[in-house]
């Protein structure tokens, strides 16, 4: 397995199941909705919406529930459902304040998230988070959101660094395929449990010793991008 870059130049990372735990919220309003059509929710169900934006969620159910024209109505619903959802607050999930802390004293960092800009600021406020990223990018601020390249693209434009260069940190296949199509290297830490997702890093929890030593010595050391390995 390849280990992080020693010398990255700046940290993206995705929101929702990655810095903050938001997919109860999201699980909660999506099972509701897959209810109301008469359909169970599961890991199945959730594999086909999870890191979606909310206008590509609403397609997906539409066209799982058997109702191809009701995207945008479902994407409404579900918009509405996850704002109230959430409105009762969201921690931040374990490591997740102390990684980003850690790579902010070293690097330039920013938020790249598939939520809309209501729904990002929200979670990052509920987290304690806001105030750690002066750089944070929402899927209806761009053209096309993940698995679109263009938010991982436009945070490496902002922040002043290649993309190859930088490290993005994801936990759904669809921030994977827009992190990877930018061209940044991939660390993964899933949402769902037993996935093996596309990643050059893949962890059990942003508070994992080797991640969390890894930020504290962002910086230390000048010269050349360098990815080191591992048995």
């Amino acid at each position: 397995m390849s280990s992080l870059p020693t010398n990255a130049e700046a940290v993206v990372f995705d929101c929702d199941g990655l810095l903050v735990n938001t997919e109860p919220c999201w699980t909660v309003a999506e099972t509701a909705i897959f209810a109301a059509h008469g359909h169970p929710f599961g890991p199945e169900q959730k594999g086909l919406v999870i890191g979606r934006s909310v206008e590509a969620a609403g397609e997906a159910m539409a066209q799982y529930l058997g109702r191809p024209d009701a995207g945008a109505e479902l994407a409404a619903e579900l918009l509405t459902r996850v704002r109230e959802e959430l409105s009762r607050g969201a921690a931040a999930l374990p490591g997740a304040a102390e990684l980003v802390r850690a790579c902010r004293a070293a690097v330039p960092i920013a938020v790249a998230s598939n939520s809309p800009r209501e729904l990002l600021d929200v979670a990052l406020w509920s987290a304690g988070l806001t105030d750690c990223f002066a750089h944070s990018f929402a899927a209806d601020e761009v053209r096309l959101p993940k698995p679109a390249p263009e938010l991982y693209l436009t945070a490496c434009e902002t922040l002043g660094v290649a993309p190859k260069h930088s490290v993005a940190f994801e936990d759904s296949a669809t921030g994977i395929a827009s992190a990877r199509a930018a061209g940044l290297y991939v660390a993964v830490v899933p949402s769902l449990a037993g996935a093996e997702p596309d990643h050059d890093w893949l962890g059990a929890s942003l508070s994992d010793p080797e991640l969390q030593d890894w930020a504290r010595g962002l910086g230390a050391g000048a010269g050349s991008w360098k990815v080191g390995t591992e048995a």
